[in-house]
């Protein structure tokens, strides 16, 4: 997994690879021990539930489209141009509540076991059971929140 020199173009990923992860399109653009990043297309309608890294820093830069955030207990909304920052172990989770796709670059430092939970999670189908997700993610180091009380 060592980083080479040289250019990932637009219309490419690493060795072809192109992950479905829940109904959103994960390319992946670099990879090393010290980071990973990838562009991701989140449909309308998708999400990441809120989560936290424990032993990564995240980041989201906004090609196009509009991010509702929960970040750390509280709502934001990240627009094209804008970078987000997720430290490690803070609790965040991402949603596209617009009418079109959201087009974005992620990256994670470092990589840790990223990586291979995207494998993991590839194409588990339209009607993932949520339970398999969060042991999966949770053996990979990605700690999914339970759910807020709806009172």
């Amino acid at each position: 997994m060592t980083m080479s020199a040289g250019i990932t173009r637009a219309t490419e990923g690493l060795d072809a690879i192109s992950w479905n992860i829940l109904g959103q399109i994960y390319v992946p653009k670099q990879v090393s021990p010290s980071s990973m990043s990838w562009h991701a297309t989140l449909p309308k309608g998708t999400f990441v539930p809120p989560h936290i890294h424990p032993t990564q820093d995240e980041f989201l830069y906004i090609l196009d489209g509009c991010f509702d955030l929960l970040l750390d207990g509280a709502e934001h909304r990240a627009m094209p141009g804008d970078l987000v920052r997720l430290p490690m172990g803070v609790p965040h989770g991402i949603f596209n509540k617009t009418d079109t796709d959201i087009k974005c670059l992620f990256w994670v430092s470092p990589t840790r076991r990223l990586f291979d939970l995207f494998w993991a999670l590839h194409n588990l189908g339209p009607n993932p059971n949520p339970a398999e997700v969060v042991a999966v993610s949770a053996a990979h180091e990605v700690d999914f929140l339970p759910p807020e009380d709806q009172d």
